[in-house]
């Protein structure tokens, strides 16, 4: 009996060698990870993928630990692509996980326009066993195809170890892998700084001059909600189901919203967001444009969010 198990893993550790022979393996500098410039690289693509799935209530904190396994692969290509892959939501399994990062994969490569496998540096095997190189390559290469106005750190590099395991030895050298270059800063990174949405910027100032905008921004709200006999006093609040939103909308406009169109006395939590999603569907057909805001974020009181809604309609409107 011990005899057969002392050959079996005898044949595992022949076979798991072959598998090295003649391939060429890239590992980070264990001094270079403590690297600021990777640091932040490394949290503005963590905080990127969050943004993304957002209304998926998906959160990842470790890009080497959370995307391993494809799930949050599979949702990304579907939010940034519309491309919903066949594959099973939650694989638990290594081999099932293998095969879904197999497929999830092949279709981003097609996406991102990669067709030379020998220009790709991530593949199923990389990605699968975690390797932080070939998982930052991947996501670049996705902000760069699906989101280019993103801002990145510019001139990201590290020293990486090259091993190359062959049948007369193991060779190896240093070499510096560029992860992101100087175009992630250029004359595009400047303009999109320039016309930062105003509330995002306005967020950053004292606490006193943020209050006078909303001061204005509610006064101007009531003044045009006052023939309906409302007022709002919370702005944060009463605008979370949606109902005084779409009121305000119409009031603007000069059109009614059908009452069988919007639930007036939202009782849960899916007509609010029914509510708020036809009050930004409005807003679009009317050709304001509110950056970066989902239903959802409207629905839980988002002061950022709420505040660029009404925004667009003060700027809009407040001249007439």
């Amino acid at each position: 009996m011990e005899a057969d198990i002392f050959e079996y893993h005898k044949e595992e550790d022949t076979v798991d060698i072959k598998s090295f022979q003649e391939e060429k393996q890239k590992l980070i500098q264990p001094t270079a990870l403590k690297d600021p410039k990777l640091a932040k690289l490394k949290e503005a693509l963590v905080n990127w993928i969050n943004s993304t799935l957002k209304p998926e209530h998906i959160v990842v904190q470790s890009l080497e630990e959370d995307l391993y396994d494809g799930l949050v692969l599979h949702h990304m290509l579907s939010r940034l692509a519309g491309v919903d892959v066949p594959v099973e939501e939650m694989a638990l399994t290594s081999p099932a996980q293998i095969r879904k990062l197999g497929l999830v994969l092949e279709e981003l490569d097609q996406r991102l326009g990669l067709q030379d496998d020998s220009r790709i540096k991530w593949n199923v095997k990389l990605i699968h066993n975690k390797d932080l190189l070939a998982t930052i390559h991947l996501l670049v290469a996705m902000v760069r195809s699906f989101q280019p106005d993103l801002d990145l750190p510019p001139n990201v590099n590290v020293e990486v170890i090259v091993m190359e395991v062959s049948k007369s030895g193991i060779k190896s050298d240093v070499q510096t892998e560029v992860l992101t270059d100087e175009r992630e800063a250029g004359p595009e990174s400047l303009m999109k700084s320039e016309r930062e949405d105003p509330i995002e910027k306005l967020l950053k100032l004292e606490a006193h001059k943020v209050n006078t905008v909303k001061k204005a921004i509610l006064y101007f709200v009531n003044q045009n909600m006052q023939t309906l006999g409302l007022q709002v006093a919370d702005m944060d609040k009463q605008f979370a189901d949606g109902v005084i939103l779409l009121l305000l909308i119409g009031q603007l406009e000069g059109f009614f919203v059908p009452l069988c169109d919007f639930n007036l006395t939202p009782v849960n939590h899916s007509e609010m967001v029914h509510n708020v999603t036809l009050a930004l569907d409005l807003l679009n057909t009317l050709g304001l444009k509110v950056s970066s805001v989902d239903p959802q974020d409207i629905v839980s009181q988002d002061v950022t969010a709420t505040l660029k809604v009404l925004y667009a309609l003060f700027k809009k409107h407040n001249g007439k």
